[in-house]
């Protein structure tokens, strides 16, 4: 049995704590919240023993019977929450991105390297059967060498709102940061297919642009992003604009597209073309896409399942992604 203990109960820890219960042998333990109605709310819906809430993030660290820790606070915290969890020895499953910038990120990487716990940052769609399967079509040599690949996450957000942890920047906020992560961290998926032995901490960042909204962060941002002069992927990114929000992989004989490639659902598609003939590649999942990342954590911690080693976020990807992300936006700033 995994014993969890939530660190802040927004949104994200909601969706953590319904996806649990599609998984056994694993339980929200306990929980960690500076908000007394959020954590009233939380223990009462999922029946968690009142017990074990904390009002400071500290004390649920020192509890000795968790396992794992889950964070989703704010992005400014991350950092020092992930210190702190891994000076306490807790396994870490942190919501992405993982820091606000490189600094941080360096910071939280020198302890974590001295701790034998596994950290893994949230990006729930690597889990995902539909990933490995996509993976599993690159390598197959299908649709060709990979030459070019255009990825995307945009939204439109109500208004801009200089509260919202979304606008504010001592928050973390900025479309890069919010969604542009996730076309950084596929990037680096295809581009570890395609160079499995090259340093991808070598990339480059082209024909970067960007625009900031009155309250000082990028609310959109394009980039071409290139590793070893012989991969072009195109970034984009906004919190003010709906984009296409699917990725496409172009080969030398084909390209493969992903109509849904951030939240994919419990049936899930992928379209691909090799020159003049086209088919649908179908993907069930038993679990949720939230749930497939939590029980492939577990099984990382009890070592039973190595399938998924290719497409979880490495730690190593981890730093190559937020080097991008810091690129990136200081090119835009």
């Amino acid at each position: 049995m995994i014993k969890w203990g939530l660190i802040g109960l927004g949104k994200m820890a909601n969706k953590f704590v319904e996806a649990i219960q599609e998984i056994e042998d694993s339980e929200v333990f306990a929980v960690a919240s500076k908000s007394k109605k959020k954590s009233n709310e939380l223990l009462n819906k999922f029946k968690i023993k009142s017990d074990f809430y904390f009002n400071n993030y500290e004390d649920l660290l020192e509890c000795k019977e968790i396992d794992a820790v889950y964070i989703s606070t704010l992005n400014n915290t991350h950092s020092e929450l992930v210190i702190k969890s891994a000076k306490a020895k807790k396994h870490i499953l942190c919501e992405k991105p993982m820091t606000r910038n490189i600094n941080e990120t360096n910071n939280a990487f020198e302890i974590l390297n001295k701790e034998k716990i596994l950290f893994v940052e949230a990006f729930a769609y690597r889990s995902h059967p539909q990933t490995k399967v996509l993976c599993d079509i690159i390598n197959s040599g299908e649709v060709g060498e990979i030459k070019e690949v255009e990825t995307s996450f945009g939204y439109k957000s109500k208004r801009i709102d200089p509260k919202s942890r979304i606008f504010n920047k001592d928050f973390g906020g900025g479309a890069i940061l919010d969604v542009g992560c996730y076309p950084t961290s596929f990037s680096l998926l295809v581009a570890r297919i395609v160079n499995p032995k090259k340093d991808l901490s070598k990339f480059k960042l082209e024909n970067v642009s960007g625009i900031l909204c009155d309250t000082g962060v990028d609310q959109s941002a394009k980039a071409d992003l290139v590793f070893n002069n012989n991969l072009k992927i195109k970034i984009s990114a906004s919190v003010t604009e709906n984009l296409n929000n699917i990725s496409i992989i172009y080969g030398t004989r084909g390209k493969i597209i992903v109509p849904v490639p951030w939240l994919p659902g419990n049936k899930s598609i992928l379209e691909v073309y090799i020159k003049d003939s086209y088919y649908k590649k179908f993907i069930n999942s038993n679990l949720s896409v939230y749930a497939n990342q939590i029980s492939l954590f577990n099984e990382k911690i009890l070592k039973i399942d190595e399938q998924f080693e290719s497409t979880i976020m490495s730690k190593n990807e981890s730093l190559i992604n937020m080097n991008i992300i810091d690129q990136w936006i200081k090119q835009i700033y």
